[in-house]
This record gives C-alpha cells, structure tokens and sequence, in this order.
C-alpha cells in the first residue's frame, strides 16, 4: 500500500467527515434582493444604535446575543474606529436616518479625538482600560492597524458631514504614520510603534515568544497582509476629503504594494513578509482574498482608474482562486483558511466577516464579468443562502460570530466582541443593495457587465 499525500489525506478526511454532516436541503438558491437586504440593514443598525451607546463616551464592545450589554474589559481604538464608520456610512446611504446616524458618527469621533487619542505623546492607543485610561496589563504599543481604522472613520464622517473636526482627526492620524511608520527604504509601513512613536523594527530572538510579537501577534519588524489592505482601505477613504498631493502618492504606493507585491499567483495573498517583502511561509486567508479584491477595485476607483487592466485582472484572480479553493461546494460559504492550492480548505468554520465579504465581492465581480459567466451569480445565491440560513439570528437579529462548516452555531453567539463590530456586515449589504437596486441617493458601483 502506498503512502498517502497530504491531499490524498484531507480528501479522506472530508470523505468520512461528510457522513456525519448532514447536506443541506436542495432547492435552488436565489441571490438577495435590495429591498431584502436595506430591511435586514435597517433592523440591524436599529439594534447597535442605540444598543452599543456608551452616554460616558464611544461604545460598548461586550454585547451578548440577545444585544443585553456586559462589562467592557477594554476599549479597542479598532472597534470605536469600525462603530464610527458605520454609523457615518449608514447615514449616508439611508437618508431617512441620516440626522440620527450622524449623532452616533459624531459621537463616536469625539470618543477617538477626546480618549482614544493620545494627548501626550501624539498618535491614537490601540487600546485602552474600560474606563478610558492607559492600563498597565494591556501595554501602551501602538499599531498602524488601528491607526488606519482612525483615518477610514474619520475621513468617512468628513465626507458625509463635512465637519472640520473629522478631517482634522483623519489628518492627525495620517500625519502621524507619515512621521513614524512609513518606511521610506522599502515601502509600506512599519506595524509595530513604542508610545512614543518610535518604529520597532526588529525583534529580540532571545526573549519569550510573546515578547516577541506586536499587537496583531506578529513578530516585530514584519510587515503583514492585514495592516496594509486596512491601510490601502483607509487611504481610498481619505483621498476622497483630503486632496493633498502626499495622500494620493500614498494611496498609489498602498495599492502597488498590495497588487504587485502582496497578492501573487495563482490568486493569493501572502500573509507575512519581510521589511523588503520577502514573503514568508504561511496559510491563505480566503476571507482577506475576498475582501482585497473589493478594496483593490475601491482604491482604483478613487485614483480615478476604474478600469484599471492590471487592478481588474488580480482583484478577479483573488475571488476565482477563493472560489477553487476555498469555496464550500457542499454547504455553501466560504472556509476561513487552507493552503494556496494542492491541499485546499483545512479549516472549515464559516466566520461572518467573511461570509460578508465574500457577499460583497461577489455582487462586484457578477457586475462586473457577469457577461462572461454566471460563475459569480451563481456563488453569490449560494452564499446568501448560507448567510440568510445560517449567519443570521433569527430571534434577536443581527450576525452570529462563527458556524460550523454545515451552519451550526458555534459558541454564544454574542453580538460584539473586540473584533466584532458592524463594519463587515453593513458594508457588504450597503455595497450588495447600490449593486442590485441603484438610487440618486445611492448610485450602485458603475461597472461594465
């Protein structure tokens, strides 16, 4: 008897696994509709606002399923920052809440200018004590990750308001990575940053392994996949409230790094890599794939190249090869993580942001090719399918966390977390309603098909 390859073993294990998960009910899947989506929206933001209002300042991140609000163990600049853009995005695209979703915006801007900012040494905290104070236990290292979030939210509430105070707040934190983290050798940013804004550029091989790592878990003096799609996330938002000559070239050098340097055949996003982006060994992510192909398209768009060739060519190659690899064919939804190819999917869990994401990427590649295939409209019926059965809580409303790879719920299914906010979820059915059903208030992404 042979000796069976990694493939051939995954392949066994699925095989047997398949008899203990139960198939989902045939039928044919139907892609959701705007009016589904904008009602499923309006009850959700109906539930975070006022539900994570924290009347002393930002917002409660401990939310239980059925949306009762725990003690908060800590404020994370990420989740204020992800609430605060929400909140301005949906005040934009629902004109009859637009008043009532800018006082949350707003609400949520003061708490990153007035708290999560660091008023003594410059810069935002990543994170701070429940009552809005440096805490010895949690460190005081800063992150571009969540100082990327700062400007994405801040530029956002400029764009819809137009107040003074968020451009001010998006400019600060821009200005503050422009001065501190930017590698002006290689490119790119530096990800980890002492409280005084020093870069740390490399870390120590002696110490503990946690010693050894930043606020994302990686070690110091590497630069990741996540820090800088966020960044070239953040970028596109500002360009478009802040016409300074040094934020385009920016925004231009975000989306080289991340298409040219980031993303590599055959449709995949390295993870880590080293200050001069060599990359280094590691899983595919088919959630951030997903996602980068809407934020590459979205960065295009902003630099006024819509039709950009090369930034087509690998946001598509990005959704394709999720789809080869990652794309559940038996339940529907996409896997969080496997290998690039050979092997596929080895871990099944269906996580909500990016069955989000993958909802999103979907509608903007089906306007986009749907011409050519009905690759796209088909996968995206089928993940709906999945969301609307699955993801979706039925009795309280809003997004579950995780599901098994069948759809089952997997842990409490609590609202908020300090990951889990309302950005990945609003976004995707804000950006899938403009696609399906375009209005004057809310013109849909104008792509060819």
């Amino acid at each position: 008897m042979g000796i069976a390859t990694p493939r051939a073993c995954l392949a066994i294990v699925a095989a047997l696994g398949s008899f203990a998960i139960p198939a989902r009910a045939e039928g044919p899947a139907t892609a959701p509709t705007a009016e589904r989506l904008r009602s499923l929206l309006a009850d959700e933001m109906g539930r975070w606002y006022p539900a994570a209002v924290d009347d002393r300042g930002g917002f409660h991140q401990d939310i239980a399923r059925d949306w009762s609000i725990g003690p908060d163990r800590e404020r994370s600049l990420v989740y204020q920052s992800r609430m605060t853009w929400t909140a301005a995005a949906y005040a934009e695209f629902d004109p009859s809440r637009r008043d009532e979703s800018l006082r949350y915006a707003r609400h949520g801007l003061a708490y990153l200018d007035e708290t999560m900012r660091d008023a003594e040494q410059g810069g935002f905290h990543w994170i701070l004590g429940p009552d809005g104070k440096l805490d010895p236990k949690l460190g005081d290292e800063k992150h571009v990750y969540g100082t990327a979030f700062v400007i994405y939210a801040a530029a956002k509430v400029r764009a819809v308001a137009g107040d003074d105070r968020a451009l001010k707040v998006a400019r600060d934190a821009f200005d503050w990575l422009e001065a501190h983290a930017h590698d002006a050798e290689h490119g790119g940013w530096f990800e980890g940053i002492r409280r005084d804004g020093t870069a740390i550029k490399t870390y120590d091989p002696a110490a503990p392994v946690a010693a050894r790592q930043d606020r994302l878990g990686v070690y110091y003096g590497f630069k990741t996949m996540n820090s800088h799609i966020h960044i070239l996330e953040a970028l596109a938002e500002l360009a478009k409230v802040d016409d300074r000559p040094i934020v385009r070239e920016r925004l231009e050098e975000a989306l080289r790094l991340v298409r040219d340097r980031i993303a590599v055949e055959p449709g995949a996003l390295n993870l880590y890599l080293t200050r001069d982006w060599r990359a280094i060994p590691a899983h595919d992510s088919f959630g951030h794939d997903v996602e980068t192909a809407y934020l590459l398209v979205e960065a295009a768009e902003t630099l006024h190249m819509p039709d950009d060739a090369r930034t087509w060519e690998v946001a598509r190659s990005l959704m394709d090869h999720a789809l080869d690899w990652g794309w559940d064919e038996r339940h529907g939804g996409f896997n969080d993580k496997g290998d690039a190819f050979a092997a596929g999917s080895h871990d099944f869990t269906k996580v909500w942001w990016t069955q989000a994401e993958g909802l999103n990427a979907l509608a903007v590649m089906d306007h986009r090719f749907g011409r050519e295939t009905d690759r796209y409209a088909r996968a995206l019926a089928e993940q709906w399918r999945f969301i609307e059965r699955h993801m979706l809580d039925p009795e309280h409303g809003g997004w579950f966390a995780e599901a098994e790879r069948d759809g089952r719920l997997r842990g409490d299914g609590a609202k908020a977390s300090q990951w889990k906010a309302n950005y990945h979820t609003a976004r995707a059915m804000m950006n899938v309603a403009r696609i399906l059903s375009p209005t004057p208030e809310n013109p849909g992404k104008q792509h060819s098909r």
